[in-house]
């Protein structure tokens, strides 16, 4: 057998095929990039509510603990129900193929039997609904006038009950950006899910810390036509939501799950994005990917005459068979698992046919047996390795052996033997779907920018009446009273700190933590000047925040104190740059006392004036060949610490340079 029956040089093949759909780093491409492969994107963003309970029990919100840290274990396992349509959803059903254990670890001060489905919900918490209303109100949305409680299903184990509980609180709203509005469709209210400790083959572990939790999910319109327009918006709602100062922050508290399609594709949901300056380089991955997608399409429907009748063949690989004993082969064998070579008939140059930055198809299907059939990695090699150990040249004689075409591609997969089925079966699946186009997935985010399969896509089949919660009138009154002293529009912020001449790269840190109020507070309440009040924060006070300088407990409010203590005393702001590293460093600044410790003092213009005139005597000391030049920087320099808390250097520049000219 020669080695036309595989891909001469699958890395050229991969190289080639990226040519091909003229794939592009984000960083050099252009919006006619995106023009030319139909870049289409929306969000779902999800932010944890600072409240004191659960969302339907009264457990404490906001304790976590370690992952060693629980009183008991519950075991689960999962099996899906019928819609009220009678139908089952996709999702579900993929979960329930990959039979998995569920293990969730249960702390009892964060935990209750709410959360295992042994207590009937309690009533909504009424904090989370009533911030979940002012948020709304704040994007300007159409509230609803009944609040419904619906489940949701999710068999990945997630939630323990197998459904999570979810209302729409409003819809249609929209964003304005810097030069394009994006629609939003709804914001839901609903519980947090568990935070998954491993997943590993047929178990996978919980823990129920952070089950829920409330959160509110914001849903746009798939408006943003380029990656970055995608993360502003992302920015936009993350500022919107922690302008109220009612969200929780930090890791985990907010994450994005990102909708991305290409022309002639299907939306690819990129789960639980917990950086938004991920989404640029993911959304322009997954759109290129789904791009390649179409391009493999093409290229089966040239090679496969009558898609519908296609079907893989397969042998099972036994110690008999020696000559088939690559490394990984004999190391499956040797570990007691059933091996089987796969011929993919049609397939030749797909399996290494470029799909994002150092992937290639194969490991759609690689990445498939491992969610699906719970295989973990490394679970198959194939006839197009591109890197790592290459056995390329060990192919053609499995092709011999499967009896394939020129055309056919092979692949060697391995696993335990109650995995092999659906390892088989998964794989002609995932064929089957590439004939299709795109399928409708949901993905897993990585830091590089790539991403792999998760789950299948949920659908509309999923949901359901929850029969155990009442409906809620929102009233006209809830609405007046959560209505009153909504915040600030954040396009208006924008625009405030473009007048007040604050530094561009202050205005992202200063709206990430719901600041912008403050400065406009301390300038309009204390008469401090809004641009030197927020250069003071944008930039000093984030410094010493970036580098660990802020005690624990330390609350922004000590800001404003600062300056209220400033007025006070009739000390300028310039004070407060020396003064705030002492601020600071403990959560109930002495703000007397660390006054004292910069050295400063309170010292009038007219004693300041005098000190002047006083170093007169002394310009000749200090004169080179009798030239008064820079006489006015050193005498400011000698006056600068006695100047700095009193009165503002440019009068103190004014009367040392009247005092030269008189001098001289």
């Amino acid at each position: 057998m020669s080695r036309n029956m595989s891909t001469p040089d699958p890395l050229k093949n991969y190289e080639k095929t990226r040519e091909e759909i003229g794939y592009i780093g984000r960083q050099e491409a252009t919006l006619n990039d995106y023009k030319r492969i139909g870049f289409k994107s929306g969000l779902e963003v999800h932010q944890q509510l600072k409240t004191r309970s659960k969302l339907f029990c009264r457990c404490p919100a906001g304790i976590y603990h370690d992952h060693d840290d629980y009183d008991a274990e519950v075991i689960r396992h999962m099996r899906p129900t019928l819609s009220e349509m009678g139908v089952y959803d996709g999702t579900a059903l993929m979960e329930f193929r990959t039979r998995k254990e569920i293990i969730y670890r249960i702390n009892n001060r964060t935990a209750c039997t709410y959360e295992v489905d042994d207590t009937p919900p309690f009533e909504i918490d009424r904090q989370a609904l009533d911030i979940a209303i002012r948020i709304a109100l704040a994007a300007r949305m159409n509230i609803v006038g009944e609040v419904h409680i619906t489940r949701k299903q999710y068999l990945d184990g997630s939630i323990p009950t197998g459904f999570q509980r979810s209302a729409i609180i409003s819809v249609e709203g929209e964003l304005q950006l810097r030069n394009k509005k994006v629609r939003l469709i709804q914001l839901s209210l609903e519980e947090d899910s568990c935070r998954e400790i491993s997943d590993i083959g047929h178990r996978r572990i919980y823990k129920t810390d952070r089950l829920g939790m409330p959160l509110i999910e914001t849903v746009t319109y798939p408006d943003c036509l380029t990656p970055d327009e995608l993360a502003e918006a992302a920015e936009h709602i993350r500022f919107l939501n922690r302008s109220t100062g009612m969200v929780r922050t930090g890791m985990g508290a907010a994450r994005e799950d990102v909708n991305v399609s290409c022309e002639g594709g299907s939306r690819a949901e990129i789960k639980g994005v917990a950086h938004i300056k991920w989404i640029p380089e993911l959304s322009h991955n997954e759109a290129f990917r789904q791009y390649a997608l179409l391009n493999i399409r093409s290229k089966l429907h040239r090679l496969i005459a009558d898609p519908s009748a296609w079907s893989l063949k397969t042998k099972e690989i036994t110690a008999e068979n020696s000559e088939y004993h690559f490394a990984p082969v004999r190391t499956a064998l040797d570990r007691g698992e059933k091996v089987f070579a796969v011929n993919l008939p049609g397939c030749r140059g797909i399996l290494s046919h470029f799909t994002q930055p150092g992937r290639i198809f194969a490991d759609e299907i690689s990445d498939r047996l491992k969610v699906i059939a719970c295989i973990e990695k490394p679970n198959m090699i194939h006839s197009e390795e591109i890197a790592g150990v290459n056995y390329n040249n060990l192919f053609p004689e499995v092709a011999i052996w499967l009896s394939a075409a020129p055309d056919d591609a092979q692949i060697i997969l391995w696993g335990p033997a109650d995995d092999i089925p659906t390892a088989l079966q998964t794989v002609e699946e995932r064929i089957r779907l590439a004939l299709e186009g795109v399928p409708n997935e949901t993905r897993k985010a990585f830091e590089d920018g790539t991403t792999m399969f998760e789950r299948v896509l949920p659908g509309r089949d999923r949901m359901y009446p929850d029969t155990d919660s009442q409906p809620i009138p929102v009233t006209t009154e809830m609405l007046e009273r959560l209505g009153r002293d909504l915040p600030v529009d954040i396009a208006e912020r924008f625009r405030q700190m473009k007048d007040w001449g604050l530094p561009e790269d202050t205005w992202h840190y200063l709206l990430s933590k719901n600041l912008v109020g403050l400065i406009e507070r301390t300038g309009d309440d204390l008469g401090f000047d809004h641009r030197e009040v927020g250069i003071l924060i944008g930039h000093r006070f984030r410094s010493l925040e970036g580098r660990g300088r802020v005690a624990a407990g330390f609350s922004y409010e000590r800001l404003y104190d600062l300056f209220a203590w400033l007025k006070k005393e009739g000390l300028l702001a310039p004070v407060a740059r020396l003064m705030l590293p002492g601020v600071v460093s403990t959560p109930d600044p002495d703000f007397d006392s660390i006054f004292t410790e910069t050295g400063l003092r309170r010292t009038p213009m007219d004693e300041i004036l005098s000190e002047i005139k006083g170093l007169a005597g002394r310009f000749t000391e200090v004169c080179y060949n009798g030239s008064m030049a820079g006489i006015e920087d050193w005498v400011m320099g000698q006056m600068h610490k006695k100047a700095i808390g009193t009165v503002r250097l440019s009068e103190v520049r004014k009367a040392v340079t009247a005092v030269v000219e008189a001098k001289e």
